[in-house]
């Protein structure tokens, strides 16, 4: 601890005399001010400081800075400053008033509250696996939503980022994989109530914590909503104390992380060359179009990859406003982010406003207000990365007019032009706007007794337009409208009471909740217009018949909920959990009501007496849980028979009719998973290492599947409660504080996952369904396809096993030795699931710079690999250099030749493991003496940069995707690839 004392007075020491009775009429209200840090001499937000004995108080601030007012009774008193997980220290006032305090860490920090379903617990008191998010994880990284920063950092929680387009949110699986058809995504809670949005919508600069439910007990309370585990977010609140100003923002350029590289124009006539060789002809022109063969005589080339892209850039604003008195307290604040992406046409903009109120009305009535909107699109036309990679370097970008060339390699009129796509018009707009109150009743007659309403509204309406039209090559022109709007309010009674009696420890939590969703939508579609000028404005306007078609769906969960949590002298610790919850969604011949049980126990072995004193062990607890959650993994109408509409004639006149489309199954109930979670949390060497590792098993039945039916039934199948999956594995988090000296700090953080996921059961036959890739004994995501071990040479002689092959096609191995290779030659391959992953971070401190490097790694995942199966259309496509193909000269053994078509659809397994420099920050914290002089709370600068590095043999843009190839169409596509971001950004606050 270490306290500077700014403009000292006479007497200020603790041992100064009493003031005379003139001395202290001659007093006045004094202004204290100060900051609060931690002992790495960084910001300690939320920090209490206090004039003891009294009601004079003030919490700190992001910047860790305080201000209040001490009247001239309360100056001879005592300051008290206190935050959880460090110790609290006291100061003498006297005549002073400017403090700069450093806490030292409290060796008792697993005493930090956190937050849990429906409340919050002290850490030592935990029992489920529940795992704050490091707060560095979501400030001063360029990223688009909080799920990007996530990645790597959180033992048990993979990211899948299946595609970078500007807006796109990538995919978050806790522990794996635990459901064949239903949703796999967590369920996402902000300040206690469901969140009906996705992260997209969501201001990672709003975020005070993030906390991530991993085992059944943690997720049972959420019953069929916690399957997939849970994510807890707090957004900030406002805090007692002068109103501060806050401003964060960057701004920096982006490009692809890689390239794929198209041949050129030499290699790219040489390939059709060699094309020709390989099937047998001479070509009468050294290119396959005549539009190409004009431009290589006259030495014109285009370097399509140079044309679609574009020097990229992100940016991000933040202001916002906080403070509040005893009594109310605020935060508002609002956003603008924009991203402009590294191919022409894509973008990404957010603009976002919250408010957080909160009141405390009397001592027994408190209430409070989150009130949040955000509205965000990614229109305009898109460049079409797949086109431009195998469409000719001797094609023609532009018409004689200047006007973009419909098709480059006339006559080929199977390519259209990359760029072809910015002449549409396209707008995606989704706005989210949610309400949420609470009131929180605690009687002064019945203490520790609480009862909270939350009550929450949302509405999130969605519009899409799109027209192509001649300048695209479509002469009738083309134009769709989509309107769908979502609407959902959750209403929640809890009841909670807490009593400590000697050493027991006891609150109960009651849970009464009811929620509801609506969704409609509607889509027209028309074409046949005379022009170009209205487009989906006027689509009224389309000459051929029009198509329109609507859909609407209510779901609605009725649920109650117990949890007790007992504790023995903060010793012994017991969690028993129970939810029941009803859908709507499930039939009539089947319980709608499901029961969601948990259990777990704990015990802080280090609180016993024969470890209390023991120097190298200062923390260690033991936690297991047992429980089961569930999952709906339907739509509301998967239980009834469904109708479809369709035309036919009747006495020579068109008429609508009904026919059977689905068959029903009201016999179909939840599916069910079952885990157990055993796990030891410890600390040594006074917490210089602390750290967690868990084993699981969780085993989801009942799984909801698409069984076949015999088609003389009129059908070809029914969802029916079949098969069951299995997942297990290790989460292992470390923090170890290497060097910790007043100036200068490293601390490491660490985390590794390693789950296995296993088929247990399909349709209750105990055979695989090869044509769904679900295998027995094997992971979900599977890849089931042939073993490639080489290529067939010049010479060699393959009809004793592949009849049909020649030079230069793909060798398989004949798995079953009948001689022959033919479907029966399939084998599981491997999974696109991970193997493991994990994150290791390295954290540096002096004085106010600090510099952050994170790694990522994943391994043991296998994907297949578009890049690889670039189709030659007959010669007349490129193909990338990376790529490659197999000649009689080069013999290569691992890429086919060009006249190969691939006849039994290989598709080319490849690892797809990397390691990478995931991000690195270097932030500078301006002294305080200056940010007094400029009249600043705080001031700081950074530079970050993202996906800076990839380690990986992965052959492609990135191994990190599921990248598909194009169909050719030029609409437009969706490829696109993962950028690296660097950037400048700037924090300042105004007090």
């Amino acid at each position: 601890m270490q306290v500077a004392l700014a403009a000292p007075a006479a007497h200020s020491h603790p041992g100064a005399p009493a003031r005379s009775t003139t001395e202290a009429a001659a007093l006045v209200d004094q202004t204290i001010t100060g900051r609060v840090t931690d002992d790495k001499g960084q910001p300690l937000p939320g920090a209490t400081v206090v004039v003891k004995g009294t009601t004079i108080g003030a919490g700190t601030d992001a910047d860790g800075r305080f201000s209040l007012v001490v009247p001239t009774a309360s100056q001879n008193g005592t300051l008290l400053i206190s935050s959880i997980g460090f110790t609290s220290q006291e100061f003498p006032l006297g005549s002073r008033t400017t403090f700069d305090v450093r806490l030292a860490t409290d060796t008792k920090a697993l005493e930090e509250v956190v937050v849990v379903g429906y409340g919050t617990q002290k850490r030592s008191d935990v029992t489920g696996s529940v795992v704050s998010v490091p707060q560095d994880r979501l400030e001063k990284l360029p990223v688009s939503n909080v799920a990007q920063a996530l990645a790597g950092a959180v033992a048990g929680v993979n990211i899948v980022t299946s595609s970078a387009v500007p807006g796109a949110q990538p995919s978050i699986r806790i522990r794996g994989v635990r459901s064949i058809t239903a949703n796999a995504d967590p369920y996402i809670v902000v300040d206690g109530v469901p969140f009906p949005g996705n992260l997209n919508d969501i201001n990672t600069n709003d975020i005070a914590s993030i906390e991530v439910l991993k085992d059944a007990s943690s997720t049972a309370i959420y019953g069929t909503r916690g399957s997939n585990g849970v994510i807890l977010i707090s957004t900030k609140r406002g805090k007692t104390g002068k109103p501060e100003i806050r401003y964060n923002g960057y701004a920096g350029p982006e490009f692809f992380v890689n390239n794929l590289t198209p041949l050129d124009g030499p290699a790219y006539a040489q390939k059709y060359q060699d094309f020709a060789a390989q099937r047998g002809f001479t070509p009468t022109q050294p290119l396959p179009n005549a539009a190409e063969v004009v431009n290589l005589a006259a030495g014109k080339t285009v370097d399509w990859m140079k044309e679609i892209q574009q020097t990229g850039s992100i940016q991000d604003h933040n202001l916002s406003i906080s403070g509040g008195t005893n009594d109310v307290k605020y935060f508002v604040s609002g956003e603008y982010f924009k991203q402009r992406g590294t191919l022409k046409g894509f973008q990404f903009q957010r603009v976002s406003l919250r408010s957080n109120i909160d009141a405390d009305l009397t001592p027994w009535l408190r209430i409070g207000t989150s009130s949040f909107f955000s509205t965000n699109n990614d229109n305009g036309g898109r460049a079409d990365l797949t086109l431009a990679q195998v469409t000719s370097p001797y094609g023609n970008l532009y018409n004689p007019d200047g006007s973009y060339a419909i098709w480059p390699q006339l006559p080929e009129l199977l390519i259209k032009n990359p760029l072809l796509a910015l002449n549409t018009t396209r707008e995606s707009v989704v706005n989210q706007l949610t309400g949420t109150g609470y009131a929180e009743v605690a009687p002064t007659f019945a203490k520790g007794l609480k009862y909270r309403l939350n009550a929450t509204y949302s509405f999130r309406p969605y519009r899409y337009a799109y027209y192509e039209g001649r300048n695209f090559g479509n002469l009738n022109g083309y134009a769709q409208l989509v309107n769908d709007e979502r609407r959902n309010y959750t209403i929640e009674n809890i009841l909670s009471y807490a009593h400590d009696f000697d050493k027991h420890h006891v609150d109960v939590t009651a849970l009464y909740s009811s929620q509801q969703n609506t969704y409609f939508t509607t889509t027209e579609n028309a074409s046949g217009f005379v022009n170009d000028e209205i487009g989906f404005n006027g689509i009224g306007g389309g000459s051929l018949p029009p198509t329109i078609s609507s859909y609407s769906e209510r779901r609605a969960l009725l649920s109650q909920m117990g949890r007790i949590n007992y504790n023995y002298d903060s010793r012994y610790l017991l969690t028993v959990t129970a939810r029941r919850d009803g859908s709507t969604v499930f039939g009539a011949n089947t319980d709608k009501y499901g029961v969601f049980p948990s259990v777990a126990l704990g015990w802080n072995v280090a609180n016993e007496a024969f470890l209390q004193d023991n120097a190298f062990l200062n923390e260690l607890k033991l936690r297991f849980s047992y429980g089961t959650t569930g999952n709906e993994a339907i739509g509301p109408y998967g239980t009834i028979t469904g109708l479809s509409q369709l035309q036919y004639a009747y006495n020579g006149v068109t008429t609508v009719g009904l026919r059977p489309n689905i068959i029903g199954n009201a016999d179909l109930k939840w599916e069910r998973t079952t885990s157990a979670n055993y796990a030891v949390d410890f600390g040594v060497l006074k917490n210089r290492i602390v750290g967690t590792v868990e084993y699981y098993v969780a085993k989801t039945n009942d799984l909801l599947l698409n069984r076949q039916l015999p088609i003389i039934t009129g059908y070809n199948s029914i969802l029916a409660n079949v098969g069951s999956v299995r997942n297990q594995g290790v989460d292992v988090a470390l923090t170890t504080r290497n060097i910790d000296k007043p100036d200068f700090s490293w601390e490491t953080n660490m985390n590794v996952s390693v789950v296995r996921n296993r088929v247990l059961q399909i349709y209750g036959t105990g055979g695989d369904d090869i044509g769904s890739n679900l295998f027995i004994g094997k992971s979900l995501g599977g890849i089931y396809t042939y073993e490639k071990v080489g290529v067939w040479q010049v010479g060699e002689d393959p009809s004793g096993q592949d009849a049909s092959a020649k030079p230069g096609d793909l060798k398989f191995r004949d798995v079953n030795g009948d001689g022959k290779i033919d479907s029966n030659d399939r084998t599981y391959q491997g999974s696109t699931i991970p193997e493991w992953q994990g994150g290791i971070t390295n954290t540096f401190r002096y004085k106010g710079l600090s510099l952050r490097v994170f790694f990522q790694t994943v391994q043991g995942v296998l994907r297949n690999n578009g890049n690889l199966n670039f189709v030659d259309l007959g010669g007349r496509s490129n193909t990338p250099e990376e790529v490659g193909y197999w000649t009689p000269e080069n013999r290569s053994q691992d890429r086919p030749g060009l006249n190969y078509n691939n006849p039994r659809g290989y598709s080319y397994p490849s690892d797809a493991s990397f390691t990478r420099l995931k991000d690195v920050t270097l932030n500078y914290n301006f002294p305080s003496t200056l940010t007094e002089k400029l009249r600043l709370g705080n001031l700081s600068v950074y530079v970050s940069g993202r996906n800076l590095y990839t380690w990986t043999d992965w052959v492609g843009w990135d191994p990190e995707q599921s990248y598909t190839v194009g169909n050719g169409t030029g609409n437009g596509g969706t490829n696109y690839p993962n950028v690296r971001s660097l950037v400048v950004g700037l924090n300042v606050s105004l007090r």
